[in-house]
């Protein structure tokens, strides 16, 4: 059996995987809160079971238009800055769960740490004159 680091598990990217995704890039903060493969492989799967369940609660919840072939319910409930609002806050929040958890404690960052950026900027520094 391979180490729990190298078992990644497909996760369905349409269209949950997107906006959780398009969160993540938007929202800096995110990324620096779930920043080890662990962290990210559990933040990916909380956040897309939530998100769903959100969503479909706002489905429930909401009247959204017959689907004419132009938009899908997500979209159409996305559209609302009340129910974006309300999905960013979930993505996050499942960000700061995991980034609390101390199971995650020891695990190292996936970039370089500050103090390789501090060394690069000054080797950059040197090359570039």
């Amino acid at each position: 059996m391979s180490a729990p680091e190298e078992v990644w598990i497909p996760l369905v990217d349409e269209p949950i995987g997107t906006i959780v995704n398009r969160i993540q890039e938007e929202d800096p903060a995110i990324a620096a809160l779930v920043d080890s493969p662990r962290r990210i492989l559990a933040f990916r799967t909380f956040a897309y079971i939530r998100v769903g369940i959100l969503l479909g609660e706002l489905l429930v919840e909401n009247e959204v238009p017959q689907y004419d072939g132009d938009e899908t319910w997500v979209d159409s409930l996305l559209r609302n800055e009340r129910h974006r609002n309300a999905v960013h806050a979930e993505v996050r929040a499942v960000a700061e769960e995991i980034a609390a958890d101390p199971t995650f404690e020891r695990e190292e960052s996936v970039g370089p740490d500050e103090a390789a950026r501090a060394r690069f900027r000054e080797f950059a520094r040197r090359q570039t004159g």
